[in-house]
C-alpha cells in the first residue's frame, strides 16, 4: 500500500518517518500560524493524498507538541477524501505557541479498517457487562 501525496503548495514539506520502523508520518505546517490559549485552528499542510479503500488515516499528537498542551482533533481522514490534509488543533497550555511553515504539526497512521454492513435487529446478545458503562468498573 502507497500513501501517495501532492504538494499543492509550494511551501509544503511532504509527510516523512523520523526511523523506517515509525508507524507515524510526521505531516508539517505550510502556514505560519499562532495558536492562542484555549483556541482551535485548521492548520494546512499544502498536501492531498491518496490511500486505498480499505484503510484510513488516523492523526495522531506529536509527542512533543502534546508535552506543550498541543492537541489534535479530529482525527480520521477517510481513503475516498483527496482534499488538503488539514490538522485540528487545540492549545490547551496557558501560553501562545506558533508555528512556522516546515514545523512537525501531527502524526498520522495509515491503517486497514473492517467496512461492515450495518444491520438493523430487534435484540442484541446479552453480555456480563450490559449496559456499564463510563466508571462502572471502578477507578
Amino acid at each position: 500500500m502507497d500513501f501517495k501525496c501532492k504538494k499543492i503548495n509550494p511551501q509544503a514539506t511532504l509527510p516523512t518517518r523520523a526511523h523506517f520502523s515509525d508507524a507515524g508520518i510526521d505531516m508539517y505546517a505550510s502556514e505560519n500560524v499562532d495558536i492562542e490559549p484555549g483556541d482551535i485552528l485548521s492548520i494546512g499542510t499544502g498536501i492531498q493524498a491518496s490511500i486505498s479503500d480499505g484503510y484510513v488515516a488516523l492523526v495522531w499528537d506529536k509527542s512533543g507538541l502534546a508535552q506543550k498542551g498541543i492537541k489534535t482533533l479530529g482525527g480520521v481522514i477517510d481513503a475516498s477524501y483527496r482534499g488538503e490534509y488539514k490538522i485540528v488543533l487545540t492549545n490547551l497550555s496557558d501560553s501562545t505557541y506558533s508555528f512556522k511553515i516546515g514545523d512537525k504539526i501531527a502524526q498520522i497512521l495509515i491503517q486497514k479498517v473492517e467496512l461492515p454492513e450495518i444491520v438493523e435487529v430487534d435484540l442484541l446478545d446479552e453480555t456480563v457487562r450490559g449496559a456499564g458503562g463510563f466508571g462502572s468498573t471502578g477507578k
